[in-house]
């Protein structure tokens, strides 16, 4: 089914007051992202899998123990 057309189903049959509730989040929307394609495009390149690749940095030792925890151990 189309989108567009399941949402104007949904919203029709909606209560006035929820209508101008929805109106005002597709506004907000709109400013938030301007272009929406492209916004939606760049949230998805930015957010991607392995988008954080090369910018965490895990020291050799991670899996050695902790010499606070020796008395434990």
């Amino acid at each position: 089914m189309n989108t567009e057309l399941a949402l104007f189903q949904v919203v029709v049959n909606l209560p006035e007051s929820l209508k101008r509730e929805l109106l005002h989040y597709a506004e907000y929307l709109r400013e938030k992202y301007p272009n929406n394609q492209q916004s939606q495009e760049k949230i998805e390149s930015e957010r991607g899998y392995g988008s954080w690749a090369g910018k965490i940095i895990i020291s050799d030792d991670f899996d050695e123990p902790l010499e606070d925890f020796a008395e434990y151990m």
